[in-house]
């Protein structure tokens, strides 16, 4: 599951479960709760080992390009 999608469905999670409380408490602490366990979340998720999908690409890129390093130091 992507991290977006893995953090969406657990933000749904929270919403549903916060809801009647949501109506008693203001909006602007509602918010900062959000925020907090977003950040949460995504620290979680980087704890077992998940990152972000442009993290991963950027990774990527890089393994691609030391392995034309490679392939060039090896011709040599």
């Amino acid at each position: 599951m992507k991290d977006k999608n893995l953090s969406d469905a657990l933000k749904n999670i929270i919403e549903k479960e916060l809801k009647a409380l949501s109506k008693l408490i203001p909006n602007d602490i509602m918010n900062n709760i959000e925020e907090g366990i977003s950040e949460q979340v995504q620290n979680i998720i980087k704890q077992s080992g998940y990152v972000k999908k442009t993290k991963y690409q950027n990774l990527e890129k890089i393994i691609e390009d030391l392995e034309k390093r490679i392939s060039e130091l090896e011709k040599n």
